[in-house]
């Protein structure tokens, strides 16, 4: 069976760079910073905007507005309150900013899915979106995106990405369940008497404002001198902070648009995104992604949804068996049920069912390492993809000297509980090319998708590059069912 690997390869691009609030580590340096701009001369403040402008203006969409934003984010700072001309607030607002370089550090772990928009296109032609892990500066990981063509003959091309970056529009969930809320607290080890009080005061729907003020006239109210309370109301707002929404405007190109760790749970990195159209029970599709939140410590699985990829909704994931890293959601309901593979032991894979898509009880393991090339781990590459055989799954397996490689399973359609069959050897090894980068000797991939006779693998280089490979997919499920 032969694999084609394509010559496309998608680089980190340093140029593309995004504004985020610039603090310092102490209050008082941030008192400082600003007494000195507010001691400027009009004429010096005006000249030192002038440049800034000139340097930074036409590397960001909207920058001056920005500015203001951010002096209005730390003006209660200023020592007093006196009126300050437009110029002046700008220009503390860009001492308050600073320029992220989101993929400087590598382009990898990508993930395919068909555009929700298929107009216009060449017979047989098919429009996809390719999201990829983004990795800058203190290793912060993020998504971003890229518009892709895969034409009848299964020719592959990638749009040159737009100049600029865009921060979304953040918008905190409207409002949480009460009941929904306190089950993901009692997971967490939050659930104390503090969270009780806090909780008792809300009504069955409550916004993020009403929890805000509970929990700040709680503390007050429940005083410890062991700041356990402040350590529970903390985690009690985390939690909350990690249920958001994130919305851009049309006019931004698939690829100005970014989702940038915003929440505490995230503050580290958004990683490798499992993409897949998930078909409802009415026949209309959404996108969900599950991926792996970061915040320097505890790594914590979460779920993204949209339909356009403008709006996106993300969640927490809960349940005692959402843990670790590598879940992916299959593209439709079985039997009633949604069903998601898993790894939660950091070495095997498990199948899970749920009658609630946030919610995950039970898990049944579902393969072992057995082949040489995955002794030492076993994941996916990706949500599992329907064919008449079965359901194709693109896996994973780490090796000796931590080579990883990308193998394949079959599952049966009606129980996927079944394996009907496993590649012995790997489909893509790392070669010569590829195995040098950030993390040597892997490739990877988070989704791959079928084209015409031909299953189509994003994969990443040793977590730096990514690029695509090609197989004939009906000679994969022969070799996968034979005997």
């Amino acid at each position: 069976m032969q694999v084609e690997r394509t010559k496309i390869v998608l680089k980190p691009d340093q140029r593309r760079v995004l504004f985020l609030p610039f603090k310092p580590a102490r209050d008082e340096q941030i008192l400082k910073i600003a007494a000195r701009v507010m001691s400027l001369t009009y004429a010096e403040v005006d000249k030192e905007l002038e440049e800034v402008c000139k340097e930074f203006v036409d590397r960001h969409h909207k920058l001056y507005e920005y500015f203001l934003k951010r002096f209005d984010q730390i003006s209660s700072y200023l020592i007093s309150d006196r009126k300050l001309r437009k110029n002046r607030k700008m220009l503390i607002g860009a001492y308050f900013t600073a320029e992220y370089s989101l993929e400087s550090a590598a382009l990898f772990n990508p993930s395919m899915v068909l555009h929700p928009d298929q107009s216009n296109l060449p017979k047989g032609s098919r429009r996809f979106i390719l999201s990829l892990r983004a990795t800058g500066e203190g290793h912060i990981s993020s998504i971003v995106f890229r518009l892709g063509l895969i034409d009848v003959n299964n020719n592959i091309t990638i749009e040159n990405p737009a100049r600029f970056v865009t921060a979304p529009e953040v918008i905190p969930n409207p409002n949480y369940e009460k009941q929904l809320f306190e089950r993901k607290l009692i997971e967490l080890g939050l659930a104390n008497n503090f969270a009780n009080e806090v909780l008792s005061q809300l009504g069955d729907v409550f916004s993020l404002y009403e929890l805000e003020e509970r929990v700040e006239s709680t503390i007050y109210k429940i005083r410890t001198r062991n700041g356990q309370n402040n350590e529970i109301a903390d985690g009690i707002l985390s939690l909350a902070h990690s249920n958001y929404e994130i919305v851009y405007n049309k006019k931004h190109h698939l690829s100005e648009r970014i989702i940038f760790p915003h929440s505490p749970t995230q503050k580290n990195g958004i990683e490798d995104a499992r993409f897949v159209r998930f078909v409802n029970d009415d026949g209309s599709y959404i996108y969900y992604a599950t991926y792996t939140a970061f915040d320097g410590k505890v790594t914590l699985p979460q779920l993204l949804a949209t339909t356009d990829f403008l709006s996106f909704k993300i969640s927490t994931l809960n349940g005692p068996e959402v843990q670790n890293k590598g879940m992916a959601l299959f593209p439709r309901k079985i039997d009633g049920m949604y069903v998601m593979l898993s790894r939660q032991d950091n070495e095997n894979i498990y199948i899970m069912f749920s009658d609630n898509i946030h919610f995950w009880y039970t898990k049944k393991i579902l393969l072992k390492p057995t082949f040489t090339w995955e002794i030492v781990q076993l994941g996916n590459c990706g949500s599992p993809i329907e064919t008449e055989k079965g359901w194709l799954v693109i896996s994973h397996g780490v090796g000796p000297m931590r080579k990883y490689s990308i193998g394949a399973f079959l599952l049966d359609l009606e129980d996927p509980t079944k394996v009907i069959g496993r590649l012995k050897e790997p489909l893509l090894n790392p070669n010569e090319n590829e195995r040098e980068g950030y993390v040597p000797n892997v490739v990877y991939s988070c989704g791959s998708m079928i084209h015409g006779d031909e299953l189509i693998i994003p994969y990443a280089m040793s977590d730096y590059v990514s690029s695509f490979a090609k197989v004939n997919v009906n000679e994969l499920l022969k070799e996968l069912t034979s005997k």
